[in-house]
């Protein structure tokens, strides 16, 4: 199994651009896009973006060879499914211990 942390972790906020204001004012991220529904950040180590919803706290991004076969494998084991988008694939994940990622191939 030679699945990879990304570094990408993604946030929801109901105003991003108000969020975002927070991370480039006191942490030093630049705002490098910009959509209705999503600011994108991007620091020296990581990408940070920033979706209009309601708060699911970070969820970080997990690259797996399939994105299907592993959603299979973890909820086997105990994880929730938080958010499926098959489209593009990716699926959002809360794992027996309160994190979130997103599975990404």
């Amino acid at each position: 199994m030679a699945n990879s942390f990304g570094t990408d972790i993604l946030i929801q906020a109901q105003d991003p651009k108000h969020a975002a204001s927070f991370y480039v004012e006191q942490l030093g991220f630049e705002i490098t896009g910009e959509t209705p529904r999503m600011v994108s950040l991007h620091g020296e180590h990581i990408n940070l973006f920033i979706e209009r919803g309601a708060a699911l706290g970070p969820v970080l991004e997990v690259t797996v060879a399939s994105v299907e076969e592993a959603k299979l494998r973890l909820v086997e084991s105990g994880c929730e499914i938080v958010k499926d988008e098959p489209d593009f694939p990716r699926c959002y994940v809360r794992d027996p211990f309160g994190l979130i990622y997103n599975l990404t191939s």
